[in-house]
Order: C-alpha cells, then sequence, then structure tokens
C-alpha cells in the first residue's frame, strides 16, 4: 500500500515539473557537464538545462568566481561547437582566458550595451535562439516579469540562460529555475609542490525548484569540475535597497 502510494506521488512529481518549466534533461547533455557529484540536489537527479539560473554576486571577487564557474559549464556546453551569447555593458572578461576551460573564444559573441532596457531585451532574444548553447547576461536587477519571459523563451528554444547578478539591490522571487552564490576559495596545490594551484570555489546551490540546496568545495582540475568536500549550509545576506 504505502509502496503504491509512493509510486503514485512520484508519477505526479514527474507530470508537475514540466508545467513548471522544467522539461527532462536528456542524462548524456548534463553529465557532459561533470558536476555528477551534485546530482542528488537537482530534480530528476541532473543539472537543468533549457533553464535559466542567477547567479548573486556580492562583490568583484564573487563575481568573477561565477564567472570561473560559468565557463567551466560553457565547456561542457559548447562541447559540440555551438556558440554562446555574453551581454553586459561593458567588456570584463578576457576572452582568451576561457581556453582555460576548453572554449574557443571565436564561439563566444560579446554584446555591450549601456542601457538596462537593452540588455533584457537582447537577452530574451537571444534566449529565444535554439541554435545557441547558452545565453549569459550581466544585469543586476530581475524583476518578476522579466524572469518569467526569460523561463518562456528557453521553454520553447531548450537554450540555457545565466543571469549573473552584481551587487543587486534586492532579492526577490523570480522565474529562475535555482539560484546559485559562487565564492572563491585559495587555489589548491598538489601536495608537496609551490606555486599556484587550481581554481577553487564555495559553490552553493541556495535555491532550486523541486530539488534540494546544498554546498560543495569544487575546483577545476584537468578540464573538469571536481568535489573536495562538502561546505557548510550556506547563508546569504539579503542586500538592502539602496536609496538616493
Amino acid at each position: 500500500m504505502l509502496s503504491a502510494k509512493s509510486d503514485i506521488i512520484s508519477r505526479l512529481k514527474r507530470e508537475i515539473l514540466p508545467l513548471e518549466g522544467l522539461r527532462a534533461t536528456r542524462p548524456e547533455s548534463a553529465r557532459g557537464l561533470g558536476l555528477d557529484f551534485m546530482s542528488e540536489a537537482f530534480p530528476q537527479g541532473s543539472f537543468p538545462l533549457g533553464a535559466v539560473h542567477e547567479l548573486i554576486n556580492e562583490g568583484a571577487e564573487s563575481a568573477i568566481a561565477s564567472v570561473g564557474f560559468i565557463a567551466g559549464l560553457l565547456g561542457g556546453l559548447m562541447k559540440n561547437g555551438g556558440a554562446t551569447v555574453w551581454i553586459g555593458n561593458a567588456p570584463t572578461l578576457f576572452p582568451p582566458a576561457l581556453k582555460t576551460f576548453g572554449i574557443n573564444p571565436g564561439q563566444v559573441i560579446f554584446i555591450d550595451l549601456k542601457k538596462e532596457k537593452d540588455q533584457l531585451w537582447a537577452m530574451e532574444e537571444a534566449l529565444k535562439c535554439s541554435a545557441l548553447s547558452a545565453v549569459i547576461g550581466e544585469i543586476p536587477e530581475l524583476s518578476f516579469t522579466h524572469s518569467r519571459r526569460f523561463q518562456l523563451a528557453v521553454e520553447q528554444s531548450k537554450t540555457t540562460g545565466f543571469i549573473l547578478r552584481n551587487s543587486p539591490r534586492a532579492l526577490t522571487p523570480n522565474a529562475c529555475i535555482a539560484r546559485w552564490k559562487i565564492k572563491p576559495l585559495p587555489s589548491i596545490n598538489e601536495e608537496g609542490l609551490p606555486g599556484l594551484g587550481h581554481p577553487a570555489w564555495e559553490v552553493s546551490l541556495l535555491k532550486i525548484r523541486n530539488g534540494r540546496p546544498q554546498s560543495w568545495i569544487v575546483e577545476w582540475k584537468n578540464g573538469k569540475f571536481r568535489q573536495v568536500a562538502e561546505a557548510a549550509p550556506a547563508i546569504i545576506l539579503h542586500p538592502t535597497r539602496k536609496t538616493g
């Protein structure tokens, strides 16, 4: 009896997920990202593709760490030759550095726009393009309306979106599938060897629709992510709204 009820609940959960904008991810696609150690945190056991993720950055160090983490994901998303659009208001990324993560800089289209309304429009239009592997937007403020428009776009195109929210004024509810916070950590040296080691981050999944928020200590080594340890539960300080 209990087994039958459990099966019914599991089936209902699988049927509800598409209605919430989370389509089934092909296991082989998500596996190429190298985040299998995070599978228990994700609905359906794999990193949500064809969805919009937001990354909260409270300073320059966090913003740089988020770029590194996204670059590692892009290496997997673009491995079959796809292109990515990166939208911001000024050049902040040194394109040749992307080679560290297995990305050909020529496959990334950088768009710099000064006005927020233009950035939002470009983000939505790019997310509608099914030929793109991913779209990244450096957009600090995100309303529920715009996040919903982004989510509706990726449900049709199956493109994956990442929104870098650098020093946002407020964190309000939105339609993004997941909220992340990436914290830089001292590089991890090979035992007994001097000098700089591999890039390392504390990766915190602050919220995930129908998933389980968790944190991990992760490094980028030999062209892929590697879990070093589990991190302590994440605590995020909500920025206060600035008044002029």
